[in-house]
């Protein structure tokens, strides 16, 4: 039980880490910065924990449901795309609704301009998708198959 634990707080912690990484190369602030560093030494401690554990008390390996976390494991990176995906659509919204980013034809019809969408966007969006997909259809199939017949 506390290797599962482990192991689902370490994958939280990369997610994280990973956030912060993406959010400092896109600002270059130093806060986003020091973040990253210090999910690097929590990614150690909680690695080196996991170590621990498993050398101090290797039986516990296999007490380790294997099903049941992969499926709480994609449901984290289900939640972690979805969320990417809304705040790309709102931050895409928020844009399209600024008057620079716009403008009316000769018809009176608003025209976006190609700025609404910035190139980060993209890369965004279609490079979390095989990720949303993968991890949604694994979270998605054994949460029908929990419902229907009450085992994962």
């Amino acid at each position: 039980m506390i290797i599962s634990l482990l192991i689902i707080l370490l994958i939280i912690s990369f997610i994280v880490h990973i956030y912060f990484l993406i959010q400092y190369i896109g600002t270059k602030k130093k806060k986003f910065l020091t973040l990253y560093l210090n999910t690097t030494v929590s990614n150690m401690l909680i690695a080196g924990g996991l170590i621990y554990v498993s050398l101090k008390n290797p039986l516990q390996i296999r007490e380790v449901d294997l099903k049941t976390l992969f499926w709480l494991i994609s449901g984290i990176v289900l939640a972690v795309t979805l969320n990417v995906k809304i705040s790309i659509f709102r931050n895409i919204y928020r844009r399209a609704q600024e008057p620079e980013n716009y403008h009316f034809n000769f018809f009176g019809k608003k025209v976006l301009h190609a700025t609404v969408v910035k190139p980060i966007y993209l890369f965004g969006f279609f490079g979390s998708m095989p990720f949303f997909l993968v991890a949604g259809s694994y979270f998605v199939a054994r949460l029908i198959n929990l419902i229907l017949y009450r085992h994962l």
